[in-house]
């Protein structure tokens, strides 16, 4: 029988709302709490300052987890919060903290936060990666990240070009990859036309679903492009966009208004909390993940959970998930790519086998193996 361990997970959780990192944050819990772990949380009082968050609000409107150890510490712009919050940590002396990254703007406080926990010598810190060099890049960035991957014991990438990046910044540390786990908690699936009525979407169109965060790497603009096509509004298809913009929307506004694509458009333009997450996947045929650039992502791990084909693009570590032909199709970051892959899935009717191959394949994203790999590190 494995000794029962002490685990810190240090990075966002409620009460920030629920996005990909908290949501994944609190699942990791619970997947250590189901092996018999203690855990504790350590999150944000304030992730973002006002100024530099594109969203609504940072904070959920839903009710807390169950079962989860949360405690609202850590302020990413108040030093004094970071060493309170380590030395807090050391008290509760861990065997394991998870520290989650994913941007340079945080180096600074969970770099800081790890030096001083590392300081007593018994507690490993694992570093889980969403991203090493981001999306957007600013001036600074290779310094900040230096000064987080210095702090640290060993990372886990969840692609595997993050785990080539995480070679720049240090080559000695242990290092592995493991693709995202399946996002298994936002309940299970429904009918399909159960999940329309709910949305009140029509009950004899075909929705495809673009899901999550609007912003430019995502690649919205080519996927409206791809529907300036005749032959896919000939076949009576609705584009669901479901999320907030985090960016230029007058920019998609447009390409809507120049295109005339508003009747093969249902927007539903804000945040999707938690619980309503399973009736935007479930009303659908396929998710569509157009992305410019990126490393791995969420949603597809909900596609997974909730059987549902993928069209993504080959970037970053998207197709080490999405076997092409296989579960849906992966295809160049380009409009009228996009528009072929989504035409041959309906005029070639290939739903029902990808759904089959869905269900297949996701046996291999499981938060066992994630954590057997942080115990190894």
């Amino acid at each position: 029988m494995t000794q029962k361990k002490k685990v810190v997970i240090i990075g966002s959780a409620y009460p920030l709302r629920g996005g990909g990192i908290s949501t994944f944050n609190e699942r990791l819990a619970n997947a250590y709490l189901e092996r018999g772990d203690e855990v504790i949380i350590f999150t944000f009082s304030l992730q973002y300052p006002n100024f530099l968050f594109p969203g609504t609000t940072q904070y959920s409107a839903e009710l807390p987890p169950e079962n989860i150890d949360i405690r609202v510490r850590i302020n990413s712009i108040n030093p004094f919060t970071w060493v309170k919050t380590a030395i807090e940590i050391r008290h509760f002396n861990p065997d394991i903290a998870v520290v989650r990254f994913w941007i340079p703007f945080m180096a600074p406080c969970l770099g800081t936060i790890s030096r001083i926990i590392r300081l007593k010598g018994k507690t490993r810190i694992i570093a889980i990666t969403d991203n090493i060099i981001p999306h957007e890049r600013r001036i600074g960035d290779f310094r900040l990240v230096q000064y987080f991957v210095n702090s640290v014991d060993g990372f886990i990438a969840m692609s595997k070009s993050v785990l080539n990046d995480l070679n720049k910044f240090d080559k000695l540390k242990p290092k592995a990859y493991h693709p995202h786990p399946l996002y298994d908690n936002f309940g299970e699936p429904i009918p399909k036309e159960e999940a329309k009525l709910k949305l009140k979407l029509s009950k004899s169109q075909h929705y495809i679903l673009f899901f999550g965060f609007i912003r430019d790497y995502k690649g919205l603009d080519l996927l409206l492009e791809a529907f300036n096509s005749k032959r896919l509004q000939d076949l009576e298809l609705k584009l669901l966009i479901a999320g907030e913009f985090y960016g230029n929307e007058e920019k998609y506004l447009g390409l809507i208004n120049k295109y005339n694509l508003a009747d093969f458009i249902e927007l539903r333009a804000s945040f999707i909390p938690n619980t309503e997450v399973y009736l935007y996947f479930c009303a659908c045929d396929i998710v569509v993940q157009p992305y410019k650039n990126a490393t791995q992502s969420g949603v597809t791990q909900i596609a997974y959970h909730f059987g549902k084909p993928m069209i993504t693009t080959d970037v970053g570590g998207l197709s080490e998930v999405v076997p092409d032909g296989k579960v849906g199709y992966v295809v160049q970051p380009d409009a009228r790519a996009i528009e072929n892959a989504i035409y041959k899935f309906y005029s070639e009717s290939r739903e029902k086998e990808f759904i089959e191959n869905v269900r297949t394949e996701r046996d291999r994203f499981s938060w066992s193996n994630l954590l057997d790999l942080i115990d190894r590190l």
